[in-house]
């Protein structure tokens, strides 16, 4: 299957899954939020179809022509969870749907941020590879432009982002306790990665000590 053919199918595919979490699990359609959400995550993976590299799709599903890693599965299901409790939290049994309009409104704000995020660095970035590796068949350098111009490692920053906000933009208290053990899950990756990359990775180093922060601008 062609690279980009294989990437819209698997968009499409976690579009539906998305889709069916939320609403299947509220029971009704009339959450304008989670339609908001839906519109904004398509909008954001339809963009990333046209702008980033299809062979990056092709080494995120496989990354060195393997099968899927395990751990992504692991992540996909959490996913899963977290829209199906924000879709029962809103749509069915309101355990703890008391998110503020303005809140849930910023939410969806930083939401779709992150998710542009992502995809900029995604564009810039054809070596985003979902596994820890380098990748000689594919000419892997460093690469020092767009957002890594600022920070390290942008993609993860923008992973942080969505999992402190996915909640708030559902507008379900419990879907962000949900997320937020995933936030220390990706400080511990970025220091995994960034030190990979300073061992094995020619000019990585020189690049770290020019951009001083992993993740978080003059903090970290």
């Amino acid at each position: 299957m062609p690279p980009r053919i294989e990437a819209l199918v698997h968009t499409l595919v976690v579009l539906v899954l998305l889709a069916g979490a939320l609403f299947g699990s509220a029971g009704r359609i009339g959450l304008v939020g989670f339609w908001i959400y839906l519109a904004t995550f398509a909008a954001v993976s339809g963009a990333s179809l046209v702008l980033v590299d299809p062979t990056l799709a092709q080494e995120r599903l496989r990354p060195g022509g393997k099968r899927f890693e395990p751990r992504l599965a692991i992540v996909a299901l959490w996913m899963i969870v977290h829209w199906t409790v924000a879709g029962l939290d809103r749509g069915r049994f309101h355990w703890s749907d008391t998110v503020p309009v303005w809140l849930r409104g910023a939410g969806l704000a930083l939401f779709a941020a992150a998710l542009s995020l992502a995809s900029w660095g995604a564009q810039v970035n054809r070596f985003a590879s979902s596994a820890l590796r380098i990748q000689t068949e594919r000419g892997h350098q460093v690469v020092t432009s767009g957002p890594y111009a600022f920070v390290r490692h942008p993609t993860y920053l923008a992973a942080i982002i969505l999992f402190v906000v996915s909640g708030l933009a559902l507008g379900s208290w419990f879907a962000v306790i949900i997320a937020l053990p995933g936030v220390p899950f990706i400080f511990r990756a970025t220091a995994r990665e960034d030190r990979f990359l300073q061992e094995n990775l020619s000019g990585y180093r020189d690049y770290a000590e020019r951009v001083l922060y992993r993740i978080v601008p003059g903090v970290w």
